[in-house]
């Protein structure tokens, strides 16, 4: 007597297509995969992604239809993208799913135009984003969105209407101190007005808000990392050993307070010459790598020392919506891309994650 084997389900096969793609165990993925329609299997696959890789779905999805070598066709698979709260253990703020600190051990090595950017191509990966401006003694942000004379609106003199630049929601204390002002405050003063930006703004529904922190490991960065839901950080270096001492430092104070550094950017890693393509290793070279290596943790992206990156961040024209196409941008979509994945794999979904997500604010809630 024989017996039949039961086929396979078709979203089982696309589950370990996906876990060879990414490296992962078909058990992280067999839960992004589903019918279309349950009651209609012929209707096709639906695969949601926790991470957020849009400029890569379209290739990502030939390459699952090939292997699924003629299974399903290209109407019967659908991409989306959902990203979920992480877990923290603060409570977490309205309508913000992950809070994302960008720091770094000292000053001059590019944290802020790297937050900007890669705020911008967290963005075109298909995230909703924002961007709080922390550094309260610099703030840069203003600036490089090219709005340093706006100020954000209060419809009750309580909560602020975050400000809008090319999509992107933002707030800096830059927003609300004159330019020529400077910021003279002691540092837990200064560490409450960072606290009430972050909840006396009204966010809208985001997926990520990138927080550009100041430099150093003081009282602002402590009060950030024990006070704020901080869902995990990223450390910008530069290649040289001042720089990555000072990185170390910032790896180190993360760790203490629980929050979980996804990984390191190396920012000013080389200098290309345009006009042969030679690369030069200005700051030194692999020290951003040697220094992930050291702790466990991925470099997520070399950024090059380039012009056009002081340029865009001078002028307020961000450098990812003025050359999409461009190798430099690409770079920093890869690296918000590995960002995104490294959450995604690395923090565990909040419980009862949907609570603190309100929904867009139309008016001021409870307003008397």
């Amino acid at each position: 007597m024989f017996f039949s084997r039961k086929a396979e389900p078709v979203t089982q096969k696309v589950a370990v297509i996906l876990a060879k793609y990414f490296s992962l165990d078909v058990e992280d993925t067999v839960p992004w995969c589903a019918f279309s329609q349950p009651e209609n299997e012929d209707a096709g696959v639906t695969v949601t992604l926790p991470f957020c890789i849009a400029t890569q779905l379209g290739a990502l999805k030939q390459e699952v239809l090939k292997q699924l070598e003629g299974t399903l066709g290209d109407d019967q698979l659908t991409f989306k993208q959902n990203v979920a709260s992480g877990e923290t253990e603060v409570a977490p703020v309205t309508n913000i799913k992950n809070i994302i600190a960008v720091a770094s051990g000292k000053g001059g090595v590019g944290k802020s135009t790297t937050s900007i950017n890669l705020a911008f191509a967290l963005m075109q990966e298909g995230a909703k984003v924002g961007i709080l401006d922390a550094d309260i003694y610099g703030p840069s942000i203003p600036i490089m969105l090219g709005n340093p004379n706006a100020h954000p609106e209060s419809e009750d003199n309580k909560h602020m209407q975050p400000l809008m630049a090319h999509g992107l929601v933002a707030n800096s204390i830059g927003y609300l101190v004159p330019q020529e002002d400077a910021a003279v405050w002691r540092g837990p003063m200064a560490s409450r007005a960072l606290k009430q930006l972050l909840d006396e703004t009204l966010w809208p529904v985001l997926d990520y808000l990138i927080v550009d922190m100041p430099p150093g490991t003081g009282d602002i960065q402590l009060t950030m990392a024990q006070q704020v839901p901080l869902t995990a950080s990223v450390v910008v270096t530069t290649p040289q050993d001042l720089a990555l001492a000072d990185a170390q430092k910032g790896i180190s104070m993360f760790e203490k307070v629980n929050v979980p550094v996804l990984g390191l950017i190396e920012n000013m890693s080389y200098y290309q010459c345009r006009a042969c393509g030679t690369k030069d290793y200005v700051f030194s070279k692999g020290g951003g790598e040697a220094l992930a290596e050291r702790h466990g943790l991925p470099l997520l992206g070399q950024l090059p020392l380039d012009i056009h990156i002081r340029e865009h961040g001078d002028a307020g024209t961000p450098l990812l919506i003025s050359t999409p196409e461009s190798t430099l941008s690409e770079s920093y979509r890869e690296a918000a891309r590995a960002v995104s994945m490294q959450l995604a794999f690395n923090v565990a979904p909040r419980k009862g994650a949907t609570k603190h997500i309100k929904g867009n604010p139309i008016g001021i809630v409870g307003k008397n």
